[in-house]
């Protein structure tokens, strides 16, 4: 009996409610190859984050409709998938109706994937949920996907087997360069060197969890030269979809909102104290760094519970006031600054910030923050002291309220009861829409995380 074959259109899907496009980076499967469902398809670049395109059901890879560097309207197609209604033909000599023969895809796929490792540490959302639910290290299966890649199945087989690895094959495969005729090649180079596990680098090198990423290395731009090597005048750098988004944010921000900014000096003395007293019984406990920008959210939660207008946005006739307090993070890297979200975080204590904080970085570090992840902010706490500064001028993440910076801890002799102390001291930085906040509100407003910062002691709790 032949085959009924059935095509299903795969369209650009919506992945948030503010997106009306995003730009194809990089196919993860390519006609004829077998697809099951929740595998990513393909990669793509939005104006918030890097996201997977996980298919809907389990079928073969057919027509790619969109190329790599294509920028995709939201409901667009961009593939077919294949399915098979009927006992497959195959093996009675029936020609396919994928563009590649199955077979033949089939062999050169998995000829290709023991030498080609290139997505080996890359992990889909299906993928890490089956994995941490059933206490596997993803190091120790073997992927039979597209560049070595982890699939669902690989994790369920691995399960079956009772946790044995194939023989045979490398566990620590080496990364081969792929995708050369992408134009986003270099961007994948780039992705999967930051995905090194930070257990691996120089233990002596201090691990930064916002700011600037001093252990990462730098990622080499895509330039074009102008002129000869020898008169070198000038070079380009292309803008990617999030630098051109951080522009236009950042443009609508200060031509819309009215800037001002006030500052204030706090003792953290008591803060510096608690921390070196916690920080090594935390990091064996919990297996993380606690940072002192944990203790700063748990101020500003505190303090926003008491001026809630401080969690607000401008709506031309009326000023919306956000019950859920969810704090943006602003974490840098050396090409661009991205602002994950975490959510209520007033119903989270420090250890829970401390937790959340951690893994945001890392994922924004590592290239795997959802767009979920990156919706609902608030209000914006950026960790400014990380690199060094003392003093700044935060631009408001639009359409917030307002942003605060936590600026360096810095000894500094102080005046306590006419005489003369060396006290461990930061400066906080607040920006705000001068359209809903005035300067009373947010002086009480910063006297009141000073308070809280400096009510810290000894004996504060953390859970």
């Amino acid at each position: 009996m032949s085959d009924q074959t059935q095509w299903t259109d795969v369209t650009m899907p919506q992945l948030a409610e503010s997106l009306v496009s995003a730009t194809i980076a990089k196919w993860l499967k390519q006609p004829g190859e077998t697809v099951e469902q929740f595998e990513p398809i393909c990669e793509v670049i939005t104006d918030k984050v890097n996201a997977e395109i996980p298919s809907t059901l389990d079928g073969i890879m057919g027509d790619l409709l969109a190329e790599e560097g294509q920028t995709v309207a939201v409901g667009e197609l961009i593939c077919r998938i294949q399915t098979k209604s009927a006992t497959p033909a195959a093996s009675t000599g029936a020609t396919s109706a994928a563009p590649v023969p199955q077979g033949n895809a089939q062999a050169q796929f998995q000829q290709g994937t023991a030498s080609d490792q290139s997505m080996r540490g890359r992990f889909s959302p299906a993928v890490q949920t089956l994995a941490a639910q059933h206490s596997i290290d993803l190091n120790q299966v073997t992927g039979t996907g597209m560049g070595g890649r982890i699939t669902r199945k690989d994790v369920l087989n691995y399960v079956q087997l009772g946790g044995s690895t194939q023989a045979g094959v490398s566990e620590q495969p080496t990364a081969t360069t792929s995708g050369q005729g992408s134009p986003f090649a270099g961007r994948q180079q780039s992705t999967a060197q930051h995905s090194i596990p930070i257990q691996n680098m120089d233990p002596a090198i201090p691990v930064r969890n916002s700011g600037i990423h001093l252990t990462e290395a730098p990622k080499a731009p895509v330039i074009e030269v102008e002129g000869s090597n020898n008169n070198r005048s000038e070079y380009f750098i292309d803008v990617t979809p999030i630098r051109s988004a951080i522009a236009r944010n950042m443009r609508q921000s200060v031509s819309e909102i009215p800037h001002a900014w006030t500052t204030i000096e706090v003792d953290v003395t008591n803060l510096v104290m608690l921390r070196n007293k916690i920080k090594n019984e935390f990091k064996q406990k919990e297996g993380i760094n606690i940072t002192y920008l944990a203790f700063l959210m748990k101020a500003v939660v505190n303090a926003i519970k008491e001026y809630p207008i401080m969690n607000s946005v401008w709506a031309v006739d009326k000023i919306i006031v956000k019950r859920d307090i969810n704090i943006s993070l602003a974490v840098g890297t050396e090409d661009s600054v991205l602002t994950p979200v975490i959510k209520k975080a007033d119903q989270k204590n420090i250890a829970g910030l401390a937790r959340e904080i951690d893994d945001l970085a890392r994922k924004t570090r590592e290239g795997t923050l959802k767009l979920d992840d990156m919706q609902g902010g608030t209000f914006t706490v950026n960790n400014t002291g990380s690199f060094g500064s003392i003093l700044s001028y935060p631009v408001i993440n639009y359409p917030q309220a307002a942003i605060l910076t936590f600026e360096s801890i810095v000894k500094r002799p102080v005046v306590i009861d006419d005489m003369i102390a060396v006290r461990s001291m930061a400066n906080l930085c607040l920006s705000l829409d001068h359209r809903i906040l005035d300067g009373v509100i947010c002086g009480r407003f910063l006297q009141r995380v000073k308070e809280n910062l400096e009510g810290y002691t000894l004996d504060t709790k953390l859970y």
